[in-house]
């Protein structure tokens, strides 16, 4: 099973001022329509970057709606043993649907 975080949940626990590190899987373009900050990482990008990220800390993988984080959060965990990952459930559009209404959506 896909380990996710809701949007509601992803929220709360940013609130709360949790050590989470947002990795935004999509590309540049989109990125700079709306993002939640973090990183960007194009899936693309992916396996060349992998080596460098912190296995320590809760990784959030997020995308405009959850389907490429779901791949980038797969091939984190079966090609690299990563095992603190989450993927947004429902990506951004998910985040602007259920929590901030303000949010660009595209």
């Amino acid at each position: 099973m896909l380990p996710e975080i809701t949007p509601q949940h992803l929220k709360e626990r940013l609130q709360k001022g949790e050590e989470l590190h947002l990795i935004d899987v999509r590309e540049p373009a989109e990125w700079a329509i709306c993002h939640l900050g973090g990183e960007l990482i194009p899936l693309a990008d992916l396996p060349k970057q992998a080596a460098r990220l912190d296995r320590q800390k809760t990784t959030v993988l997020l995308c405009h709606h959850g389907l490429r984080s779901a791949q980038a959060l797969n091939f984190l965990q079966q090609r690299h043993g990563f095992t603190n990952l989450l993927n947004l459930k429902g990506g951004l559009h998910a985040w602007a649907l259920e929590v901030d209404p303000d949010f660009p959506v595209y």
